[in-house]
């Protein structure tokens, strides 16, 4: 059998992906507490997700959409993780409020803030180790909690995942 690497790329980007969200399930958190959820974005949902990117610059105007709704669409797949919001009940105030019981409704506990970042770092260096190209956008994040593809999660990030010569995720162009 003769098995060129281009004809195996795809299945083996999506294999790298699934890893990565093994590794943000295992990456240390705060007190133990797991509140990570990942899910892994492919073919037509990648559209979806650039679409709707696209429909929120007239929302907020931040241009920078543009450009990462063109960007994703030269991703093999897409890591989305992100946190349920559980206070850890440390009282720590790290969040910005004395207590836990004082925060108010919708600010989340930094421990869970923190722990997504700590998956997301733990995803991106499981990428790197493989060789694939990555990286974090916190606007496919942001587009995809809107859309509810992590229900009960805030604080989503992207990752888009892709195998080629070069890093598509680098080097971009602004969009005017």
């Amino acid at each position: 059998m003769i098995l060129n690497e281009r004809d195996s790329r795809h299945e083996q980007v999506l294999q790298v992906a699934k890893h990565m969200m093994l590794a943000a399930r295992t990456a240390p958190k705060g007190k133990g507490i797991d509140v990570i959820e990942a899910v892994l974005v492919t073919d037509d949902e990648i559209r979806i997700l650039s679409n709707y990117m696209i429909s929120m610059v007239e929302e907020h105007g931040m241009k920078f959409f543009l450009r990462d709704a063109e960007n994703i669409l030269q991703a093999e797949c897409i890591v989305l993780i992100g946190t349920r919001e559980q206070s850890q009940g440390l009282n720590c105030g790290h969040c910005g409020f004395h207590t836990c019981e004082s925060r108010t409704l919708g600010i989340p506990c930094a421990l869970n803030t923190i722990d997504v970042g700590i998956a997301v770092g733990s995803a991106c260096a499981l990428a790197a180790d493989m060789r694939v190209d990555t990286r974090v956008m916190f606007s496919a994040g942001l587009a995809a909690q809107r859309l509810g593809w992590l229900p009960d999660c805030h604080t989503v990030l992207a990752i888009p995942v892709s195998a080629s010569s070069k890093n598509p995720f680098f080097d971009r162009k602004s969009k005017k």
